[in-house]
């Protein structure tokens, strides 16, 4: 990173406030009139193609706080080519705006807007710098420091779809006599897979104009992080993308423990990826079986959601919990696999391999599956990394980015399996990408059975470790760490991390920035769907309402991970 920042300080040397480097991450502050420039510059010049994420932090309660300087906005940025990160910052006020990069970033649209909607910064050149996660009424902004986390605020008067897609009178009519129709998929809809609000503009069947609204599953799970000690916020992160919860705790305790500097034992990483690997089947079941169900086929659905119970179920003999097991901690993992749950384990893959064959046989070269899927809902390459997207999406588009790969964590590195991408970016690509992916995570998850070590599944550290229900109830020793942990939770040093993993639909990362106490003063999900879905109405425009159903299907939109 030595290069990245050198080149940097070469290219504005007046601009660069101040660099720091911290477990790996490289972070720079620049002048904020700058910020245009600079992140131009880091796109073109020294190939940053992906801009994976915009937040914003208040600092009116951090000790260095400058008066006039409230608000930090931090920008996550992603060199492929280079296999680089950087994280770039400035500093503004709370009447000062900041230049958009909207016109850089296709990604940057929504993401500006939700730090506009969370904290009041205002981006000077957005094209609709409005409202994303709260509704239009809301008084506030959120994730200020001085918002009352119990101010709850009920929308009277919901707009209409012509008023959200700034719709006049004559785009309702044509040429001819056939007048354009407005139409509403979702958010109560049986294929909007969710809280998900299309609004279409219709001639005939065909899409004129598409736009999306958010925001109906949005529980503010940042705002709660913030209100509850590091432990606590667990069981909120695993409702993010709850078809595949366990990947999001693993995310969010490795970013804990980054920040700690932890080093999990190897039993404990072993068990982290042979769950991982389970959440992301039982995730590429639910995307390709309901999927399928848009398009009229059910059969598949049965084949899907068979597998994914015997999935819960090994979940549930674990964690306590089926779609929720309480599995993952800070430190590693509360407690190791009960008696015969590595047998049962190894039954249910020959299980999973048999049903993917059923469903490879039911659907691959099913030739109305094919005329729905093959050159649908499709995006170029370039537009897929300019919008930020990563996972099955983005390797369905030809570009081989898998972080368990590229940049290996829990001990990926020791396993043995491919990276299965395709070319086009359509619905049936993705199609294809998952099902291979499912494939290969039954090997990574066979390899991981077998080389099982023994050992402990989390670190010797009473300070951060929540003891055993046994030694809770069973001594006073156990009481009374379980107490204090409770009562006084975890205090990491001061600082600020990003951690990323390979959930089943990309890249979720999080991003915390720690005081010294044991409320998290900062913590942020980059949530893979929320670049996914901002695409959708580009790969929709020209096509059918049919096959706007059919893709949103295939983008697997999650929507407690996209609204938080």
């Amino acid at each position: 990173m030595a290069h990245v920042l050198d080149t940097l300080k070469q290219r504005f040397p007046s601009e660069i406030v101040s660099s720091d480097e911290f477990r790996g991450d490289l972070s720079v502050t620049v002048s904020k009139d700058k910020i245009y420039d600079v992140i131009t510059h880091l796109k073109k010049d020294q190939h940053f193609e992906f801009l994976l994420d915009i937040c914003g932090v208040d600092t009116s309660k951090l000790n260095h706080t400058t008066p006039n300087q409230r608000f930090e906005v931090v920008y996550h940025l992603f060199s492929l080519t280079q296999k680089k990160r950087i994280r770039v910052k400035i500093r503004t006020s709370e009447k000062e705006s900041v230049s958009s990069i909207s016109s850089i970033y296709k990604s940057a649209n929504w993401y500006e807007r939700e730090v506009y909607d969370m904290f009041g910064v205002h981006f000077d050149g957005h094209p609709n710098l409005r409202r994303i996660l709260c509704h239009e009424e809301f008084i506030g902004h959120p994730l200020r420091k001085d918002f009352d986390p119990e101010n709850r605020q009920p929308l009277s008067d919901a707009r209409s779809a012509d008023q959200l897609m700034n719709l006049k009178e004559e785009d309702l009519h044509t040429d001819g006599i056939e007048k354009r129709t407005l139409l509403n998929l979702g958010p109560s809809h049986p294929a909007s897979h969710g809280t998900l609000r299309a609004m279409l503009l219709l001639e005939g069947e065909s899409i004129v104009k598409a736009d999306v609204e958010i925001g109906y599953l949005h529980r503010c799970f940042e705002k709660m992080c913030e209100t509850h000690p590091y432990h606590q916020a667990i069981p909120y992160t695993e409702r993010l993308n709850y078809v595949s919860g366990p990947i999001n705790n693993h995310g969010y305790c490795m970013t804990l423990e980054k920040l700690m500097g932890l080093e999990i034992p190897r039993r404990g990483q072993q068990m982290r990826v042979i769950i991982d690997e389970f959440a992301r089947i039982s995730d590429h079941f639910v995307a390709i079986g309901t999927g399928a169900v848009d398009l009229g086929a059910m059969t598949n659905f049965w084949y899907s959601f068979a597998e994914r119970e015997k999935i819960y179920t090994l979940f549930e003999k674990w964690g306590g919990g089926r779609m929720f097991p309480r599995g993952m901690i800070i430190g590693g993992c509360i407690q190791d696999f009960p008696e015969g749950w590595v047998e049962e384990a190894k039954q249910v893959i020959k299980s999973i391999r048999s049903a993917t064959r059923d469903i490879d046989r039911l659907l691959t070269n099913n030739k109305i599956f094919l005329a729905r899927c093959v050159g649908m809902g499709g995006i170029p390459k370039e537009d897929a990394i300019d919008y930020g997207f990563t996972g099955p999406l983005l390797r369905a588009c030809g570009v081989e980015l898998d972080l368990r790969k590229f940049a290996p964590y829990s001990g990926y590195e020791n396993y043995n399996f491919e990276v299965p991408i395709s070319t086009e970016g359509d619905i049936y690509d993705r199609y294809l990408v998952r099902m291979e992916e499912m494939r290969q995570s039954c090997r990574i998850i066979e390899q991981a059975l077998n080389q099982l070590e023994d050992g402990p599944v989390h670190i010797d550290n009473k300070d951060i470790v929540l003891p055993q229900k046994e030694d809770v109830y069973g001594n006073i020793e156990g009481l009374m760490q379980q107490f204090m942990l409770v009562t006084q939770g975890i205090r990491p040093n001061p600082g600020e991390v990003y951690s990323y993993l390979e959930s089943a639909n990309g890249e979720i990362g999080f991003y915390v920035v720690s005081d010294g106490s044991a409320l998290p003063y900062r913590v942020h999900c980059r949530a893979p769907s929320f670049a996914h879905y901002q695409a959708f109405p580009d790969m929709v425009q020209g096509k059918m309402i049919a096959d706007a159903v059919a893709t949103v299907g295939s983008l697997n939109i999650i929507a407690g991970e996209l609204d938080r």
